[in-house]
């Protein structure tokens, strides 16, 4: 009979030990544990000003940790070299509160900026990928000319999502996920 080995046994693709941080006086982590495992969707709830965007700005490595660690495919994260964090960030995709388009840029722009940025797709290739995307968010190349602001809020959160998933990240952080829905 074969054996699985249960979610302690597995290697955690994120894990989170002791994470502290404070503003002055405030607070915000305090020794914050976690282990997420390949494939886990976690959720992570909260009253405003709990810490959860202060969670994911340090997964980003936007934040340092006054005291913890952070390991991410049991790397240490928190001690990664600029050029490895740099590298690190192409595989994690980012939501934003409010999707944070680039209202001066079209659907397609923001779309198509994280492949802009760090490949070397054709315009063509760029296309098919933000056609592809867009497909899985259920919106379609018919607003690809269209600017942020003439969008309804579910649509921009979408482009966001769209966005997010541009490079096929291996991690994805949703930041306010339902924010602005009914």
């Amino acid at each position: 009979m074969e054996q699985t080995a249960t979610a302690e046994e597995q290697k955690a693709k994120i894990r989170i030990k002791g994470l502290h941080k404070s503003f002055a006086d405030n607070h915000v982590l305090r020794g914050i544990d976690l282990d997420v495992h390949e494939g886990e969707t976690v959720t992570i709830f909260g009253n405003s000003g709990c810490g959860k965007s202060t969670l994911i700005k340090h997964l980003m490595g936007l934040l340092e940790p006054d005291k913890g660690s952070i390991y991410i495919d049991e790397k240490d994260f928190t001690h990664m070299s600029y050029r490895e964090l740099q590298s690190f960030r192409l595989r994690l995709g980012v939501v934003f509160q409010s999707a944070a388009l680039l209202a001066s840029m079209t659907v397609f722009e923001n779309i198509a900026l994280p492949l802009v940025e760090h490949t070397d797709k054709t315009l063509e290739e760029m296309k098919a990928i933000v056609s592809e995307k867009l497909r899985l968010v259920f919106l379609d190349n018919s607003i690809l000319d269209l600017k942020p602001d003439s969008l309804s809020g579910g649509m921009r959160k979408r482009v966001g999502i769209a966005r997010a998933i541009a490079l096929d990240p291996d991690i994805i952080l949703y930041d306010e996920p339902t924010t602005g829905h009914q």
